[in-house]
């Protein structure tokens, strides 16, 4: 079926992500099994619980630094978790006002909120305007309360917009992103390492 929606992800599509700083950080400020915490495909349920709005950036630094045993500060805690974000893509976000005149386009990420604070104010500084302004509208799980790879996120914003799944594309960077999407029955866009939006999109429309 012809597309008609597409739903983004954010990071490793519109922006990059290096999970390795953020690692590399905590582990500066003493936090030896980082990896056991975080990774691309799986979260401890403290970050879990960050990212669905369960937990307040204040909520978060106390807990972290329960689950973590350091004496370390909100602002120490805050600039190694956002040391994984990366530049945006000044290309790959150039292909959205065009495509928002022919599509219904909506941003669907799995993000919390010190890192939306740090992405946005970064994205207000460099380009002068909101970068929510691409989009139809602009989903965030900790405002949503739901988060991928879960079926029911997928369905929640398909039922908001009023969308058909089958002339839906999901673009995401992550595997079992694009699996809960399948389930939920999208059509599906995995931008792996190395691939750039600007030059696989086209391949879909």
């Amino acid at each position: 079926m012809a597309v008609r929606n597409i739903i983004f992800d954010l990071g490793g599509v519109f922006i990059d992500i290096h999970y390795h700083k953020t690692r590399d950080a905590f582990m500066a400020l003493g936090v030896a099994d980082f990896d056991a915490l975080f990774q691309q495909s799986y979260s401890n349920p403290l970050f879990a619980q960050l990212e669905q709005g369960e937990l307040s950036p204040e909520d978060f630094y106390d807990a972290f630094r329960a689950e973590t045993g350091l004496n370390v500060s909100n602002a120490q805690i805050r600039d190694a978790w956002n040391a994984m974000l990366g530049d945006f893509r000044p290309q790959s976000v150039a292909v959205l006002p065009a495509l928002k005149q022919s599509h219904a386009i909506f941003l669907l990420s799995n993000t919390n909120q010190i890192h939306h604070e740090a992405f946005t104010s970064q994205y207000q500084q460099t380009f002068g305007h909101d970068f929510d302004e691409h989009f139809h509208v602009a989903h965030y799980s900790h405002i949503l309360g739901l988060r991928k790879p879960h079926v029911t996120c997928y369905e929640a914003v398909l039922q908001q917009h009023g969308l058909h799944a089958a002339a839906t594309l999901f673009i995401d960077d992550t595997p079992k992103n694009i699996a809960g999407a399948e389930a939920a029955g999208l059509q599906t866009l995995l931008l792996s390492p190395g691939l750039l939006l600007e030059e696989e999109l086209p391949k879909y429309l």
